[in-house]
Formats: structure tokens, C-alpha cells, sequence
């Protein structure tokens, strides 16, 4: 069966029966058309912001507990899909079968914790100074959320926005990745089917609450743009970012932003080398490297690099590259030509700057943009060291001082994952304080990728700062009111002011 007839399949199965169109689809695997559907216009996106609005009144009225009912339903149409959605995720993009499936249980896994959080949307009480007052913090929904998402993670992103803003009274509006246009009209489809079980069961749920777009750059543009739209929740280039974080802060718009990252892991004397080993080979190789939490930055202690590189460079001759749907192969594709040419370049300027450079070669023949894993040995954190390359190229460093590669790991401009092997207590712990990594996750003993739903995901510096997913990320989605409640019979105020009118 060609790529092409199970997408189709997939796609029947799951609901889905796209219009034609001009905008075409393909999987990276074999460069394989997968069709060519309809894109939405620039009027379309703003009936479809306006809709939102609408829905958005309707819906922050109804009790939270009721709205995760509905996300409760999402996580059922999920579990009951996750293999075919997780596979047409595999073909889409490129991703090994484990890991497209692994997708969709993060989408089921932030449903779960969107409807226990539907419950416990909790504010504040505060003492207050007067007597007979009470003060407090409520919490409310803020309106439409926007959400742009990459083609790295074509439909996680936009579960972990969608069941946090729905439980927080919101409305969705996204607009995918061009490269990822199937597998968003696939979950936005079990979306619509659990809209459907939930008025099925006699609840209402307002036309308009959740939208899709699919199309280009004008669809974004729409979003960050209109003043309907209250928070957008961008994932991609540090670019993209520079472009939207500006444009939505002139309206006084709300923005979420996951950009570059640029991740580093620094092995110590102390490290458990076997479980190093194997952290560090995942977190660089994983998902072609195209994770935004792909480690790219190794540092070894100068006592133990003679003997750990030869294994890391055994580990990375012995993975499989190839077709990602294929029993045993750990690096599928990359996404498309110029994510190669990229690779290349990066390459070529590494050793311009001084590395030596250990696999990286083009595989020829399967009919994508294939790839061997690069291990680069670098003098220095200079030249391509201190940009994010969204391919499998991991740059090794020596270092000697402790102190030093805490400032060598927190020198370059993103700061979104970093990670620490050691069995050293204050190294741990020093790694984790203020003067250590300046990166949103921090990790010890484990790699910089892996991310678990429950935690706050985000960065800062370059990375945008925002955080979606677990933790009180929900409060991004929601706006905070404080209130002064005065249950005596007298006007006393505050700091003492006296105002007497008699």
C-alpha cells in the first residue's frame, strides 16, 4: 500500500475528507504526494475570529466543571484514535512510530490534567488590613486564543493550548504548520466529534468554539493582528517570534511564545556514564534532531572526554537511519530539502570555525531529506555553536572548571532546556540555583528533552518566556480580578487615609 492510499484510509477512519485544493501535502519519508487540499482566506480567518468571539461570551458562563466535561469527551476521541492519529502524525512528518504515538498520549495526558484542573481554578484569599473587608483573587476568561503551531509537534501544541483555554472559558482559533495540514484536520475532527457527544448528552456548546485554518503566513497575520483575538500562543523560529511578540504587544494583546532552542547537557567527573550514554543519545538524535528541546550543546569534563566520546561516537554509528515506519529505525527524515541544506551549512561553518566533524552525510535513495547524526568536536562555543539548527548535530566541548561552564552554558542567547549528569549533590544543586542554568527547564540525570505534561513548559532569553501545559501555565490563559469585599457597616480606608465629609 502506498503512503498515499493509508493516509487516505487514516484519514476515513478518523473522520476526515478534505476538500481539493491548491495547497499541497506531502511525507517527508518518501517526498510522496499525499494531495493537494483547500486553504482558507484571509476573510475566512476573520468570520472565523469573529465566530470565536461570539462563542466566547456563550461559553465563559458556563461552570468550569462542565466546560472539562467537554475536554473529558476530547480525551476519550483520542484514546480511541491514538493509533491512527499517531500514525498519520509518523507519515506527515517523519516521526519513528513510537514517537508519533507518543504525541497523541501527550494530547490524552493534558486532557486528563485540563479536566481535574476544570475543578480548581483556584484564587487567592487575602488578609486584609480593614475590618469587616475580605480580599480576594477571582480568576476569568480572557477570549479568543490564537494558536500557531510548528510542524515538529503538529498536534501536542495545540492540545496543550486548546484543553487549557476551553476548561479556562475561551475560544480557539489555529492555524497549523502548511507542512502538517492532515494531521491538524484529523484532530481538530475529534474535536468536533466530542462537541457533538457533548450536545448529544443535552449541553451546549456555542457555534464557533473551536476553528481551524489552514493556509499560510496571512492566517497568522490575521490572528496576531485582530483585536479580537486576546492571546496569541506562537510556536516556532526566534524570527517568527521577533515578528509576532511586537505586533500583538502594539495592541495590547496578549502573546505566549516557544521559540529556539539550543540546549545543553554538561557531564561531570561524578556522571553515571552508562545512563549519560543513553540521555545524551536520545535527547540528540531523537525526532532528527528537530525538537525544540533536542540537545545541541555537550560538554565533558576534560577527565572523562577521552573515554566517553569513542562510546557516543559507537552509539551513533549504530543507530538505523531510514523509513521511520520500519521496525529498529531510531532517525527518520528531516522534514523537508532545506532542513538538509541547513544541516550542511552548519556543518561546513563548524569546520570553517575549527571542529572536526564525525558523520553528518546525506543518505541518498530513499526519496527524503535523510541524514547520518553529526558528532562535531569544537575548540570553542563559536561559529554555528551558538545558533539553533533544527537537524540531528550535536557540538561536543571540553571543559575543566565548573564554574566556567556554568558561565560557557548560559552565554548563548536561547534558554529554553539544559540538563546535568552528576552524582555530585552540589553540583546538582548549584545547576539548579540562581547563578546556574538560566534556561526555563532544568534537569538532572536526564537529558534536556522529555518534558512531562505536569511541569510548566517554556524558556527564556530568545526562547519567548512563555509557558504552556501543567503547573499554573493556565493562568496565562485567564485574567486575574482582585477583589475588596466590606461586610460591616463602616467605611474604614486604607493606609490610614482620613476623608471626612461630615
Amino acid at each position: 500500500m502506498s503512503l498515499n492510499t493509508e493516509v487516505q484510509t487514516l484519514l476515513a477512519q478518523l473522520g476526515v475528507t478534505p476538500e481539493a485544493g491548491p495547497l499541497p501535502t506531502r511525507t517527508p519519508i518518501s517526498g510522496e504526494s499525499l494531495g493537494s487540499i483547500a486553504e482558507h482566506t484571509a476573510a475566512e480567518a476573520e468570520a472565523a475570529i469573529q465566530s470565536a468571539h461570539r462563542a466566547f461570551r456563550d461559553w465563559r458562563n458556563v461552570p468550569a466543571p462542565l466546560r472539562g466535561e467537554l475536554v473529558r469527551l476530547l480525551g476519550e476521541e483520542l484514546r480511541a484514535n491514538k493509533a491512527a492519529l499517531g500514525r498519520l502524525v509518523s507519515i506527515e512528518v517523519g516521526k519513528v512510530v513510537s514517537e508519533g504515538l507518543g504525541e497523541v498520549q501527550e494530547m490524552i495526558d493534558i486532557c486528563d490534567f485540563a479536566v481535574g484542573l476544570s475543578r480548581q481554578l483556584y484564587g487567592y484569599t487575602i488578609a486584609s488590613e480593614r475590618p469587616s473587608h475580605r480580599m480576594m483573587e477571582t480568576w476569568h476568561p480572557i477570549g479568543v486564543i490564537g494558536v500557531i503551531s510548528a510542524f515538529n509537534f503538529p498536534v501536542a501544541v495545540w492540545s496543550w493550548n486548546t484543553a487549557l483555554a476551553l476548561v479556562c472559558g475561551n475560544a480557539v482559533v489555529w492555524k497549523p504548520s502548511e507542512k502538517a495540514s492532515l494531521s491538524a484536520l484529523a484532530a481538530h475532527a475529534l474535536l468536533e466529534r466530542a462537541l457533538k457527544r457533548f450536545a448529544d448528552a443535552g449541553h451546549h456548546a456555542p457555534d464557533g468554539l473551536s476553528s481551524l485554518l489552514i493556509g499560510g503566513r496571512a492566517l497568522g497575520e490575521a490572528l496576531v493582528d485582530s483585536p479580537k483575538v486576546a492571546l496569541v500562543s506562537a510556536t516556532g523560529s526566534t524570527r517568527m517570534g521577533r515578528e509576532v511578540g511586537p505586533k500583538v504587544a502594539a495592541r495590547f494583546g496578549r502573546s505566549l511564545l516557544e521559540l529556539g532552542g539550543n540546549n545543553t547537557a554538561i557531564v561531570t567527573p561524578s556522571a553515571d556514564l552508562d545512563l549519560t550514554l543513553r540521555g545524551v543519545a536520545f535527547a540528540a538524535m531523537g525526532t532528527a534532531g528537530q525538537r525544540c528541546t533536542t540537545l545541541r550543546r555537550l560538554f565533558l569534563h576534560d577527565s572523562i572526554y577521552d573515554a566517553f566520546l569513542p562510546r557516543l561516537k559507537s552509539a551513533y554509528s549504530s543507530v538505523k537511519v531510514g523509513n521511520p515506519l520500519e521496525t529498529g529505525v531510531l532517525i527518520g527524515p528531516l522534514i523537508d530539502d532545506g532542513a538538509l541544506v541547513g544541516m550542511e551549512k552548519a556543518l561546513d561553518d563548524a569546520r570553517a570555525a575549527g571542529g572536526t566533524v564525525h558523520g553528518g552525510a546525506a543518505v541518498t535513495g530513499l526519496g527524503g531529506a535523510y541524514a547520518h547524526p553529526a558528532l562535531v568536536e569544537m575548540p570553542a562555543q563559536v561559529g554555528p555553536v551558538v545558533h539553533e539548527t533544527f537537524a540531528p548535530i550535536l557540538y561536543v566541548m571540553r571543559y575543566k572548571d565548573f564554574d566556567d561552564v556554568l558561565e560557557k552554558h548560559n552565554e548563548v542567547p536561547q534558554g529554553l532546556s539544559s540538563s546535568i549528569f552528576t552524582n555530585d549533590l552540589r553540583e546538582a544543586e548549584a545547576f539548579l540555583s540562581a547563578r546556574g542554568s538560566d534556561c526555563g527547564i532544568a534537569n538532572v540525570n536526564i537529558g534536556p528533552s522529555g518534558a512531562e505534561i505536569g511541569g510548566a513548559f517554556g524558556g527564556e532569553k530568545e526562547t519567548g518566556g512563555g509557558r504552556e501545559s501543567g503547573s499554573d501555565a493556565w493562568k496565562a490563559y485567564m485574567r486575574r480580578a482582585t477583589n475588596t469585599i466590606n461586610y460591616g457597616t463602616t467605611l474604614p480606608l486604607a493606609q490610614g487615609v482620613s476623608f471626612d465629609i461630615g
